[in-house]
């Protein structure tokens, strides 16, 4: 199927390892010229080869996007590069695994920088590169925190819920330049991440890894963890014509596992 992506220029932050990193191949793979960033060249210069090898451009730019003026930098260097913005993925992502009372206000606020402030910050930079192409694609990632409660990722979940209602809120005004705006929600994903913060648990619970990852996936309907490709093709909908007529939206993939229904 021909998802309209041909010669599209999209930033995917945090695009160098899972998630991220998927993101950027499977809009690459359709067509997409790909700019990433992230915090280490080595593995921005290796996912940059796997994105050039699909037939497209790609560009590989170093930034730590809790950094105001890195931001700021970033999208003027990427869209100097691409010669336009069409799609932003926003992607970059942190975590502090600790129970509340561990908890300082230095972690909060650094989880709100990385994650929420640096994605309103980036969509508020590209937004004039987009509305005179006369159309865009936002894609924001928050885990599945936004919905659920977790006692040891309490930052994740203030600032997930933050980018499921900035999503909403943005969209409401991107609407007007034919920008649509939308979320996914990743369930527990296959990820360095995730085996990190499983490793933590099984340490401070005294189990073995393979309890612990026996737990989480007893916990999902499927069965199994979700794959970083699975929430790259949540992605790519989000950005072809099938989804033209759909904003403001959250979507969850998470195999099931998320209790809350939501209307």
């Amino acid at each position: 199927m021909d998802f309209q992506l041909k010669n599209k220029n999209a930033l995917v932050t945090g695009g160098s390892r899972g998630i991220g990193r998927a993101v950027a191949l499977t809009l690459a793979g359709h067509g997409a010229n790909i700019a990433i960033c992230g915090r280490t060249q080595e593995s921005l210069d290796q996912t940059c080869k796997e994105i050039e090898a699909l037939g497209v451009k790609a560009w590989g730019f170093k930034a730590d996007v809790s950094e105001h003026e890195q931001v700021a930098k970033l999208v003027e260097d990427v869209a100097d590069a691409t010669g336009g913005i069409d799609i932003l993925v926003n992607n970059a992502v942190t975590s502090t695994s600790a129970p509340f009372d561990q908890l300082t206000d230095k972690e909060f606020r650094y989880h709100i920088d990385v994650k929420l402030m640096a994605y309103i910050r980036i969509a508020r930079l590209v937004l004039p590169h987009m509305i005179p192409r006369g159309s865009g694609r936002i894609v924001n990632i928050g885990g599945m925190t936004a919905r659920i409660v977790a006692p040891f990722r309490m930052t994740n979940g203030v600032t997930n819920a933050g980018v499921a209602n900035f999503t909403k809120q943005f969209s409401s005004y991107t609407g007007r330049h034919n920008i649509t705006v939308n979320c996914v929600h990743p369930g527990y994903t296959a990820t360095e991440r995730v085996t990190q913060i499983f490793e933590k648990e099984a340490k401070e619970g005294e189990l073995s890894l393979d309890q612990v990852i026996d737990k989480r996936t007893g916990d999902i309907p499927l069965g199994k963890l979700i794959q970083p490709e699975d929430i790259a093709n949540s992605v790519l909908f989000f950005c072809s014509p099938l989804a033209q007529m759909v904003t403001g939206q959250c979507i969850a993939v998470d195999g099931g596992s998320g209790e809350a229904v939501i209307y």
